[in-house]
C-alpha cells in the first residue's frame, strides 16, 4: 500500500501540473521542477536509504517514510507559492526515498527466499493499479476540487498507512537468533557502520546524472547541464575509489559480484527505459498524430497497465514453474515484440491493434519487472535488503529518465522526417534495447537453482573479527 501511494502521487500530479501552473501563476519551467526536484532528491537518496533501513530497521524506516510524506502531501495541498511547492516536493522526495526500499526490506525479512516472488508481484500489480487509477481519479477531482484536492486525497491514505505500520508488529528476520546470551543478531548493523562519506559522493553522482537526463529532452545541452555532466562523472569515479579503499563500504562487495544482481539490475534499467521511451514517443504519436483527446489516449493505453496489473502476479507462478531466468527472458521478448509492433504503426492505426501493442509491452514489462526484482532482492542477504531494495529502486527511477532522454535525442536526429517515421526509428531502437535486456536476463538463476542459504548465526568473535 505504501508503495502504491507513491505511485498514485506520481500520475495524479501529472494531471494536476497545467492546473496548478495556472493557479500558482508560474511559468513551464517551475512546473517542470515540482517533477524534477521530487525525481531528483529520490534518485539520490535510495540506496543510502536502505542502508538506513539495514542498519536501524526497515520499519522504522518506512513509518518514518509514509508519515513524513503524508505531512508533505499536506502541506504541498496548502502551498502559497511554486517556490514552496518545489520546496516541498524535494522534502517529500527525501521522505519518499525513505519508503520505497523499505518496502522491499521489509518483504525479504518477512518472506522466506523461496516464497518472496509472489508478494513483489502483489505490490508490483499495487503499482501498476495505482498508476492505472492515477489519471482518472486525478483528472475528476482536478474537474470537481482544484489541483489541490489531488495532494489531500494521497495524504490521507500515507497517514493512515504509516500509523497502521507504526502499531503493527515488525517483521522479524527469518533468520536464526544468536545462541550466545547478549550477542547479536547475525547480520545485525548500527549507525558505526553507515559509508557517510560514500553515501555523500553516491548522491551527488546521482543527482547530477538525473538532472543531465530530465534537462537535456527540455532544453538541450547547455553550459549547466554539461556542468552537471562533469560533476556526475567526477563524483562516480571518487565514489568508486572510495569504495574500494575503505573498510564499510555503502555497496557490499559481494552483493556487487553477484551475477544475479547484476544482471536483474540491468534487465530492470533497460526495460523501464524501454516502458518509458516508447510511452513517451507513443503519447504524442496519439494526440498530437491520431488527434486523440487526453482522456481517450489514456483509454487507448490502458491496455499495457491491465497486463502489468494481472502480469506481475502470473509471472510469479511463471518462474516457480520455469526458474527466473526463462521467465524473464520471456518477458524481455514480449516487450521488444510489443515496442517492435509499435513502431509499425502510422497515422491510419485504430484502437484494436494500439491496444494488442500496449498488452504486449505491459505483460512483458510487468513479468521482467516482478521476476528481476524477486532475483535482485532473493539474492541479497537480510542485513543488505535495503540496499538491495535500494539499487532496485535507483535502477527503477534512472531507467525512465535514460529512456525518454534517449528517445528524445533519436527523434531529433533527422529534422527532416516526418514524426510517424521518426518515431519507427526511434522504437525500433528501443526494441533493440529490449532485447538487450532479456539478453542480460540469461545471467539470472536457471529453474530448479538452490535457494540461498539459510545465514548462520555469527558468533562474538566473528563479529568483532568484521572490518
Amino acid at each position: 500500500m505504501g508503495a502504491a501511494v507513491v505511485a498514485l502521487d506520481g500520475t495524479l500530479l501529472t494531471i494536476a501540473q497545467p492546473t496548478l501552473q495556472h493557479d500558482l501563476r508560474a511559468d513551464f519551467g517551475q512546473v517542470q521542477w515540482t517533477s524534477t526536484g521530487y525525481l531528483v532528491a529520490v534518485a539520490s537518496l535510495l540506496v543510502f536509504a536502505g542502508r538506513l533501513g539495514d542498519a536501524f530497521g526497515h520499519r522504522r524506516l518506512f513509518v518514518l517514510g509514509t508519515l513524513g510524506f503524508a505531512v508533505t502531501s499536506a502541506a504541498i495541498a496548502l502551498a502559497p507559492g511554486i517556490g514552496w511547492m518545489i520546496a516541498l516536493r524535494v522534502l517529500q522526495g527525501v521522505f519518499g526515498a525513505l519508503l520505497q526500499p523499505a518496502t522491499l526490506g521489509m518483504l525479504r525479512a518477512a518472506f522466506p527466499p523461496d516464497r518472496l516472488a509472489m508478494p513483489i508481484a502483489l505490490r508490483m500489480s499495487a503499482i501498476g493499479l495505482a498508476a492505472a487509477a492515477g489519471p482518472l481519479v486525478g483528472g475528476a477531482l482536478v474537474s470537481a476540487f482544484g489541483w489541490r484536492s489531488v495532494f489531500a486525497l494521497t495524504a490521507v491514505p500515507a497517514l493512515a498507512i504509516g500509523l497502521l505500520a507504526a502499531v503493527a508488529a515488525p517483521a522479524r528476520p527469518r533468520t536464526p537468533a544468536a545462541t550466545t546470551a547478549g550477542a547479536p543478531r547475525a547480520g545485525k548493523r548500527d549507525g558505526s557502520a553507515l559509508d557517510l562519506p560514500g553515501a555523500v559522493l553516491l548522491a551527488v553522482t546521482l543527482a547530477c546524472l538525473v538532472h543531465v537526463l530530465v534537462a537535456v529532452p527540455e532544453s538541450g545541452w547547455t553550459p549547466g547541464t554539461g556542468l552537471a555532466l562533469l560533476a556526475a562523472v567526477a563524483a562516480g569515479a571518487a565514489f568508486a575509489r572510495h569504495e574500494g579503499r575503505t573498510a564499510r563500504p555503502l555497496l557490499p562487495p559481494a552483493l556487487l559480484r553477484s551475477r544475479p544482481v547484476v544482471a536483474g539490475l540491468t534487465t530492470l534499467l533497460t526495460s523501464s527505459a524501454v516502458l518509458f521511451g516508447a510511452l513517451f514517443v507513443a503519447t504524442y504519436f496519439l494526440q498530437d498524430v491520431r488527434g486523440l483527446a487526453p482522456l481517450s489516449t489514456g483509454l487507448w493505453v490502458l491496455p499495457l497497465a491491465v497486463m502489468m496489473v494481472l502480469g506481475a502476479p502470473a509471472a510469479a507462478l511463471l518462474q516457480r514453474r520455469f526458474g527466473p531466468r526463462r521467465t524473464t527472458v520471456g518477458g524481455g521478448v514480449l516487450l521488444a515484440v510489443g515496442v517492435l509492433l509499435l513502431s509499425r504503426l502510422d497515422d491510419s492505426a485504430t484502437a484494436l491493434p494500439t491496444g494488442v501493442c500496449f498488452a504486449l509491452v505491459g505483460a512483458g514489462f510487468g513479468t521482467v519487472m516482478a521476476t528481476a526484482t524477486a532475483v535482485v532482492v532473493h539474492e541479497a542477504s537480510v542485513a543488505d535488503a535495503g540496499v538491495a531494495g535500494g539499487l532496485q529502486q535507483t535502477a527503477m527511477n534512472v531507467g525512465p529518465a535514460l529512456g525518454v532522454a534517449a528517445a528524445t535525442l533519436l527523434m531529433t536526429l533527422d529534422p527532416g522526417a516526418g514524426f510517424v517515421a521518426g518515431m519507427g526509428t526511434t522504437l525500433l531502437a528501443l526494441a533493440c534495447v529490449a532485447a538487450l535486456g532479456a539478453a542480460a536476463a540469461l545471467g539470472l538463476p536457471g529453474r530448479g537453482a538452490p535457494a540461498q542459504a539459510p545465514e548462520a548465526p555469527a558468533s562474538p568473535a566473528s563479529l568483532r573479527a568484521r572490518p
